[in-house]
């Protein structure tokens, strides 16, 4: 049976997902929480990389800040794209203020900022504030939204 390695949003175990079965309905098999909650994941430096590394989906990562109105405006968006895209890509958001470090290892000079991340490497970036629209054709175009989860 072919599965999918997909990590917890909740306490980042990695879990094997078989593709035949919904991944809607999928727990994690240490926490037993919903692999997938239809929002984005607040993670931390290591987290991220965690996710990044160990995730046979795309993870879609914003790199923000409190203090920033654009990215303010982004946080409704991006939640709208992980309630209507996940299970077939993990969102994540990433406070540049306490990860500084994440932002700088990824390049990241402005916010907010969407990278997109599959096998492990970025695969895509977004500079800016977007609307939902663009959003999600950005992410299409990483071919995700319309394999089935």
């Amino acid at each position: 049976m072919e599965k999918r390695r997909v990590v917890c949003p909740n306490c980042d175990s990695i879990n094997a997902v078989p593709v035949n079965r919904p991944a809607e309905a999928a727990k994690c098999g240490r926490c037993h929480a919903k692999l997938f909650q239809g929002t984005p994941a607040e993670v931390d430096a290591a987290r991220l990389e965690r996710h990044i590394a160990n995730s046979d989906i795309p993870v879609v990562v914003d790199f923000w800040a409190p203090w920033c109105g654009p990215c303010r405006a982004m946080a409704p968006i991006f939640a709208q794209a992980a309630k209507t895209i996940e299970p077939r890509a993990r969102f994540a958001k990433v406070n540049v203020d306490e990860n500084p470090e994440a932002a700088r290892r990824y390049g990241v000079q402005g916010i907010p900022a969407l990278l997109a991340f599959s096998e492990g490497k970025v695969a895509a970036r977004q500079a800016g504030l977007t609307d939902a629209n663009t959003l999600h054709g950005w992410v299409e175009r990483l071919g995700v939204c319309s394999n089935p989860g």
